[in-house]
């Protein structure tokens, strides 16, 4: 056990009569706490080498008598402290010397907002996220047995140092790509925020460990592959299927989980006298209002009187996400388009080639889209001017 005890005076908390406080400070694993003795001594009285104050009065007798008792109790907390737990903490020694136990964990705090989410489903945040900040919270449990062999830690103990070591953990034990480790970042970094916010901590260890984002390649569909899948003739009735659901996402901008429970309810007559989609996205709940093109208004005519969709009050014959993902695989080969198609490609399809691409303003494709920040769309602009560089370069080169 290495724990260092230094006594010092306070001058910058000294009274009117000259007196300045004594305070005990005790560094332990290079992290510290100082605490006040109640104990007073005089600048010029004061030795900083000896720790204790200089003169033979009875009062400094007392002073110098009272200094080492507390460096005896400091030591003796620490011995009890080390006999439960090895690898306790300066904040242990501090609810151990005074008596008061104001320790908040990491995963007291995670729990807290876990709730918060929950209590909030629906309103404002959603079950996507819900389960997301459960991810964070049982892989950085795993991380905290593995490297401090606890169930938990105190929050003042998760500084820059457990970012870091947080940070290897998931890219070595884990093999985690940049934006998955950011992803778990981003969380850490919200449940110390609100630590800062209840004064649990002073400031968030964070301002100073900086997380990279790998930007990531969006696949989208141009126009003219939209018109070759659109046009093929298809003969398989599960790949007719998949092909109207993927050409749906790419006309309207849903994503599969809001397409899955679409319902009458959700097609409403917009300001326009037009059919529009309006329904709350399951992973933001923000909502959308998409007007109906006339692509999705006739696969929600073709599925009208589907017997699946009136069993299940439903618009669409939605697969589940894992055979739709495996078909697109076939619809792409019997289509002859080499990108990789997925739900989420048609969602880039509509913000790109759709909409962008078509003059449409990224402020109402934003909404459309529903996002909560302009910057999610912005992505896709820069993916649209990237394309007009290409093509004027080649259009220079003809010149």
């Amino acid at each position: 056990m290495r724990v260092t005890i230094l006594f010092l005076l306070r001058t910058s908390k000294k009274r009117q009569n000259g007196n300045c406080p004594i305070y005990v400070r005790v560094t332990h694993k290079r992290k510290r706490i100082e605490l006040a003795t109640g104990l007073f001594a005089r600048e010029d009285t004061w030795n900083t080498a000896n720790q204790q104050v200089e003169g033979k009065s009875i009062e400094v007798k007392s002073i110098n008598n009272r200094i080492r008792k507390i460096h005896s109790n400091v030591l003796d907390a620490c011995y009890r402290l080390e006999t439960i737990d090895e690898d306790f903490s300066v904040n242990d020694l501090k609810s151990e010397l005074t008596g008061v136990s104001d320790v908040h964990t990491l995963f007291e705090l995670f729990d807290y907002y876990i709730k918060t989410i929950f209590d909030q489903l629906g309103t404002g945040f959603s079950a996507g996220t819900l389960k997301h900040y459960k991810t964070s919270k049982n892989r950085l449990k795993e991380f905290v047995k593995k490297k401090y062999k606890k169930e938990d830690v105190n929050i003042l103990d998760v500084d820059y140092s457990f970012i870091a070591d947080f940070d290897t953990f998931l890219k070595k034990q884990y093999r985690n790509n940049l934006n998955t480790v950011w992803g778990y970042h981003k969380h850490l970094k919200k449940i110390l925020n609100i630590a800062v916010s209840l004064d649990y901590v002073l400031k968030n260890p964070y301002l100073k460990f900086k997380v990279k984002k790998q930007e990531t390649k969006r696949e989208y569909l141009t126009l003219s592959e939209l018109k070759i899948i659109r046009t093929k003739e298809i003969d398989i009735q599960r790949l007719s299927i998949v092909r109207d659901i993927f050409l749906f996402a790419c006309y309207t901008g849903l994503s599969y989980v809001d397409i899955v429970k679409l319902n009458a309810d959700h097609i409403q007559k917009g300001g326009d006298g037009g059919d529009w989609i309006i329904v709350d996205r399951t992973k933001t709940s923000t909502r959308c209002r998409v007007p109906l093109l006339d692509v999705p208004k006739e696969i929600l005519e073709r599925y009208k009187n589907y017997p699946v969709c009136e069993n299940k009050g439903l618009l669409l014959p939605v697969l589940t996400n894992q055979r739709m993902n495996s078909y697109l695989k076939e619809l792409a080969d019997i289509c002859h388009i080499k990108k990789n198609l997925t739900m989420h490609v048609a969602r880039h399809s509509f913000a790109t080639s759709v909409t962008l691409n078509n003059g449409i303003p990224i402020e109402t494709v934003s909404k459309m889209l529903g996002h909560t920040s302009i910057k999610t769309t912005q992505v896709y602009a820069k993916i649209v001017d990237e394309k007009i560089s290409k093509d004027m370069k080649k259009l220079k080169a003809i010149l």
